[in-house]
């Protein structure tokens, strides 16, 4: 019997969010490799989610710090030669260390690479990039296959980036998980939303175009997920007098029976790419409450797109929630045309097969 092909992936942290998520269907999917797993955070909770997967968690233990450090450096080249992987997968621009790291050979790396690129923290969007994070891009990542799963994205990467060898793979979904219920078991009117609490994902806009919208007493937010902002949000919430309207159950493992209690799904976020949370909505039926970011517009139907208002606009997410909450037609309306949009362009088997070329080996640069 051949012995696994092994990959080692490094993560800027493997906390549950859309990535790691994404890492975990795909690593369940695929028999024949060992994943070892690294975050530079030394953060794993995300391994709850592999089940029977092969795979290995490296404690990094690195610097923190917001420039390079040469022992960061001197550690993950270390970690490369000791492991000697078949295929080095980094995520983000929190794994840049790692990408350099790589490149500290004469043969110009010490193993082949993919670098996947999902999004922006807080400090960077589509439409600000930050002078030295391009530069460094540019500069290591242009031997490397890039992987992006939105065109916003793959644009960026091409025309601000400057790199050539740059694939557009989008994110699927298991349409047999996440589906649409008939009849909600809770008659009261919700508004969901599933994601790390995490700055960009401006959770805090969203609390206040719920106090806004006047529908607190009527109807009820749900922000599910974990992460640093939360406190923040607990306390908007009970400074405008709306706390006993919005509930914080924190990360759910299994998030499909969640959107099925929501009426109605919606994402604050200043930067977004191609939310995996934003597939599962529509996959389960609802129409989608959504700042215009990233991708997030092409993806929904049509017939969502009055929902989506421009970044920041609190008024305009106000005004859309009240829209729903009193149009249960448009609702029903606009969650069977997103769902048949999952159906034709996102389904999970695309996304495992083209996930499944790259871990091969047979579209590595």
């Amino acid at each position: 019997m051949a012995a696994p092909r092994t990959i080692l992936h490094v993560f800027s942290t493997f906390a549950v969010g859309g990535p790691q998520r994404r890492f975990a269907t795909v690593s369940r999917a695929h028999d024949g490799y060992r994943h070892l797993i690294a975050a530079m955070d030394d953060n794993h909770a995300a391994a709850e989610l592999l089940d029977d997967a092969d795979h290995e968690l490296v404690t990094l233990s690195m610097a923190k710090g917001r420039s390079l450090d040469i022992q960061n450096l001197l550690r993950l080249r270390r970690l490369l030669k000791e492991k000697k992987p078949d295929l080095l997968c980094t995520y983000n621009w929190g794994s840049i260390e790692a990408v350099i790291a790589n490149r500290l050979s004469l043969k110009g790396q010490i193993v082949p690479h993919i670098h996947f690129e999902d999004g922006f923290g807080p400090d960077e969007s589509q439409h600000v990039q930050l002078p030295r994070r391009v530069a460094m891009r540019r500069l290591f990542l242009k031997n490397s296959r890039v992987i992006v799963p939105s065109r916003t994205l793959e644009k960026i990467a091409a025309d601000v980036w400057g790199l050539r060898n740059v694939t557009f793979v989008p994110n699927g979904i298991d349409t047999a998980l996440f589906y649409p219920v008939g009849a909600k078991p809770d008659a009261t009117f919700t508004i969901g939303t599933v994601g790390a609490l995490r700055p960009e994902k401006n959770f805090a806009l969203l609390i206040k175009a719920f106090a806004d919208s006047g529908l607190a007493g009527r109807a009820r937010l749900i922000i599910a997920g974990d992460g640093s902002t939360l406190s923040q949000l607990t306390d908007i919430a009970d400074k405008l007098g709306i706390a006993a309207s919005v509930d914080f159950p924190g990360h759910i493992a299994d998030p499909a029976e969640l959107y099925r209690s929501f009426d109605v799904f919606a994402i604050s976020s200043n930067t977004e790419q191609m939310p995996l949370s934003l597939l599962e909505a529509m996959a389960s039926g609802l129409p989608v409450i959504a700042t215009d970011v990233g991708d997030i517009a092409t993806m929904l139907s049509y017939d969502n797109n009055p929902l989506v208002v421009p970044s920041g606009d609190m008024d305009g997410l106000a005004s859309a929630m009240r829209q729903c909450f009193e149009d249960a037609t448009l609702r029903q309306r606009i969650g069977v045309a997103n769902r048949a949009k999952v159906l034709r362009d996102y389904q999970l088997q695309q996304m495992i097969d083209a996930y499944g070329n790259l871990f091969s080996g047979s579209e590595v640069a």
